[in-house]
């Protein structure tokens, strides 16, 4: 990445998080509405702000997209003794995840990813080979793919005996509009919603923003509210009622 684009996202992050800190967010605009029981889970590159009095031993957790960081994931279990399921097909972060959560009994595990229907796909890698997160809307333009499945969400809740979740993260380069659409097609029960917006920083064209107001805007008509951004794409939902 060149130094022009290092100081842009550094300007841009500067100002997304003086606007947060006004209630603010400059990406959606729309006004936060903040929560008093909101609370950081995990580390500071894995982590995500909660609102803890939504989550109990009871809870049932998906967290979409583990890379190479469960930290947020086995701190939900902790911290409130719940179940978390885990979902992630890049190899690498199966092999993460086998030794990072070891023999968790309330650790689930599966090597799939999210989309709008139940198929096999071609899985883009990034360019950084470092890097671990790979892509099935190929945000970041390779040529470098695997085929992995992928599930609907309702179809894999059905699948595992979920008629609800208190939690859903989702952290899948770009998919995530997809599994918002599904989210509010099938009708889904979801208390908690954790999505980072990947195109934040890597846009497949002038379009981006669009796409991310538009996703926020028909969480917010289906009644969620935002309570939490971190001006880095990250962002949290709570079904209101």
């Amino acid at each position: 990445m060149g130094l022009s684009n290092l100081l842009h996202r550094a300007r841009r992050k500067t100002f997304a998080r003086a606007a947060t800190m006004a209630g603010w967010d400059n990406l959606a605009l729309r006004r936060i509405q903040r929560r008093r029981d909101l609370e950081r889970i995990g580390n500071r590159n894995g982590g995500w702000t909660v609102p803890v009095a939504e989550l109990g031993s009871s809870s049932i957790c998906y967290c979409v997209g583990c890379g190479e960081d469960i930290s947020f994931d086995l701190e939900l279990i902790r911290r409130f003794g719940c179940a978390v399921f885990a979902f992630d097909p890049t190899p690498r972060a199966i092999d993460y995840v086998r030794t990072a959560a070891g023999d968790n009994s309330q650790y689930h595990f599966s090597p799939v990813g999210l989309w709008d229907q139940d198929d096999t796909l071609r899985f883009f890698a990034p360019k950084d080979p470092m890097h671990v997160s790979h892509s099935l809307l190929n945000l970041q333009k390779t040529d470098t793919y695997i085929r992995v499945p992928v599930r609907r969400l309702s179809h894999l809740m059905r699948d595992l005996g979920h008629g609800r979740l208190d939690l859903l993260k989702l952290d899948i380069e770009g998919a995530e509009y997809k599994v918002i659409e599904t989210v509010l097609e099938d009708r889904l029960p979801i208390r908690v919603l954790c999505v980072e917006f990947d195109e934040y920083f890597n846009p497949l064209d002038a379009g981006a923003t669009d796409r991310v107001r538009e996703a926020i805007a028909r969480l917010i008509a289906a009644g969620y509210a935002m309570v939490h951004c971190e001006g880095n794409g990250n962002y949290t939902f709570v079904q209101r009622g």
